[in-house]
């Protein structure tokens, strides 16, 4: 017998649709560039804001939430590709593909933050770096950006993949927070209003420090694609 149980969160569930919505941002404005371009750089510390609130969520959000629950070992792996994984949440090629995409987000907002673009705008941090620096990071953020749509594509492909093969809806369960299992599996449990607030504080912090929050002066908010793709 299969019941609906919970396993994502309202916080887990918001930091999803919010940051999906913001990469689709941060690319279109990095694209068209021009005076879109000071959006972009303030989507991408908005972005690393978010980061900020998941790694926290990662250690005090509820179960399926946490890194502990999910985390990809080798013997989950195998226990997976023997068929014989059965918990709800990520499963460890899905963890690989959650890690795989924040690590990438992550080295695309760092890189941005101190990037400029040779003409008029410059990253909130790129005062902290010398110029040399600066330029060789705009380059890995453009690389990391080609890294990061090619994981983006197969993060979609995994999803359609369940869909028309294993008849497995991924997107619902993001949406309600809850997915068809066994009535004995325990549902996800912890997390709580004082722990998401505590989690968005900190997220609101980093936002504002990295958005040269700390800096004098310091009132750019631009991040340069450095004269290619956007994120």
């Amino acid at each position: 017998m299969t019941v609906a149980i919970k396993v994502w969160d309202l916080p887990l569930r918001l930091f999803h649709w919010l940051l999906a919505l913001a990469v689709a941002a941060a690319i279109i404005t990095g694209e068209i560039g021009g005076n879109l371009i000071d959006w972009h750089g303030r989507i991408g510390v908005f972005i690393a804001g978010l980061l900020a609130f998941r790694i926290v969520w990662g250690f005090i959000g509820s179960t399926h939430a946490r890194f502990a629950s999910f985390f990809p070992t080798p013997s989950r792996i195998v226990a997976y590709l023997k068929g014989e994984w059965q918990k709800p949440g990520h499963n460890p090629l899905g963890a690989l593909s959650v890690f795989a995409l924040l690590g990438a987000l992550a080295l695309l907002a760092g890189s941005g933050l101190f990037a400029n673009d040779d003409i008029a705008f410059n990253g909130p941090l790129a005062p902290l770096v010398d110029k040399d620096l600066s330029d060789k990071l705009g380059g890995w953020h453009v690389a990391v950006f080609n890294l990061l749509a090619a994981l983006a594509a197969l993060h979609v492909a995994a999803i359609v993949f369940y869909a028309k093969t294993k008849k497995k809806n991924l997107v619902l369960p993001m949406l309600t927070g809850k997915v068809q299992a066994s009535a004995d599996m325990p549902a996800a449990a912890g997390g709580g209003a004082v722990r998401f607030a505590f989690a968005v504080a900190v997220a609101v912090a980093v936002a504002w420090a990295v958005g040269g929050g700390l800096l004098p002066h310091a009132d750019a908010l631009a991040i340069s694609p450095a004269a290619g793709p956007g994120w």
